[in-house]
């Protein structure tokens, strides 16, 4: 039985919102001028990681942004 893996992505919970990495993320590659959310399943993420990884799209540049009582984990 295979998973249904989804990464779902809000630009508004990213710190890098509205700076020059934004522009150069795979969010608003993919999304366009005004990025707001990117759903992906599994398969999607994998094959925009390859592709990334070969330099044809930009990379993933999300950082979320930490809120009071938040944990760091590796």
């Amino acid at each position: 039985m295979k998973r249904f893996v989804e990464l779902s992505i809000s630009c508004t919970d990213c710190v890098r919102q509205s700076t020059p990495d934004c522009d150069d993320c795979l969010v608003s590659y993919v999304i366009g001028e005004t990025p707001d959310q990117l759903t992906m399943t599994g398969a999607e993420l994998e094959v925009a990681e390859l592709l990334s990884s070969e330099g044809l799209v930009p990379t993933l540049k999300f950082a979320a942004e930490l809120r009071h009582g938040d944990v760091l984990r590796d």
